[in-house]
């Protein structure tokens, strides 16, 4: 996956994204083989199938997907932004790219629900290709991203960048970040154990990465990756209690990135090679998470 580093964006006259992650230099690859854990081993008493009808299940999860109280713009003609009053459908449970299992290698992203900020509401909703395509590609399109992410060019590009990760076998989860209701950030939540990046560090079971990209040119150079790199590092490990720590690796060379996540709580841990870059090894710990 070739995610980005991300930046405060504060010097006008060249701006860079406010983007978290590392650079394609992570690796990060959808297309292997299941490994999931079953977590069960076929034993055990025996269960009776419980069929619900089907319009109970649509009415739970239209249930579920209203607490989420995301807009997208009917039309992606214009860059969203915080001060723009969003069109069109609600977020409806048709969205959903899939429904979770008790297998999801992430423990249900979909389903984690808003977090309360000072900036706003905000909530990761999984991505959606027909949905969110045209948006994300014009932001890996902005100058300033596509030196990071390297998937500037056409739709295509970003399209098969995203549905490598849909299809894969659920290790990493692209996903819209969006702030009181307007889509602003894109993010990537992965299962950070089973990318290729553990071969590069001291990796334990469960560790969970993140990559950022604060789209919206409008939100960038506001302390926001900062802010939201923290809300979502203490969701991840709100909602995965088998995490103790939230991974990123940002480009050493990325100043502004790496002081972002310091503001929001990481501790840089060590400098690591990877294939693309150098960089800096930066750790949330679930037992630091009160004092830092």
């Amino acid at each position: 996956m070739p995610p980005a580093d991300p930046t405060t964006g504060t010097d006008s006259a060249a701006p860079v994204p406010d983007d978290v992650s590392s650079d394609a230099a992570s690796g990060s690859d959808a297309e292997s083989g299941p490994l999931a854990d079953s977590g069960a081993d076929g034993q055990g008493e025996d269960t009776m199938d419980l069929h619900l009808p089907d319009e109970f299940l649509a009415l739970i999860a239209k249930e579920e997907a209203d607490s989420y109280g995301a807009r997208w713009p009917a039309h992606d003609t214009a860059e969203p932004s915080l001060s723009h009053t969003m069109t069109g459908d609600t977020f409806a449970p048709s969205a959903l790219p899939f429904l979770p299992t008790e297998d999801d290698l992430l423990d249900r992203v979909a389903g984690w629900g808003p977090v309360d900020t000072s900036a706003g509401i905000f909530h990761l909703v999984p991505v959606r290709i027909e949905r969110d395509l045209p948006l994300v590609s014009r932001w890996m399109n902005d100058p300033a991203a596509a030196a990071f992410w390297e998937l500037s060019g056409p739709p295509s590009v970003t399209e098969d960048h995203l549905r490598a990760q849909l299809g894969g076998d659920g290790r990493s989860i692209p996903c819209i970040g969006a702030l009181d209701g307007t889509p602003m950030s894109y993010w990537e939540i992965y299962r950070a154990d089973l990318d290729p990046l553990a071969r590069h560090y001291p990796a334990k079971p469960h560790d969970t990465g993140l990559h950022l990209l604060v789209g919206a040119v409008a939100d960038r150079g506001r302390g926001l990756g900062g802010l939201l790199l923290r809300a979502v590092a203490d969701l991840v490990l709100a909602r995965r209690p088998s995490c103790a720590r939230v991974i990123a690796e940002p480009d050493i060379r990325n100043t502004p990135s790496i002081a972002a996540f310091l503001t929001a709580g990481f501790r840089f841990s060590s400098e690591v090679d990877l294939p693309a870059k150098r960089a800096a090894l930066m750790v949330r710990d679930r037992s630091l998470r009160n004092v830092m």
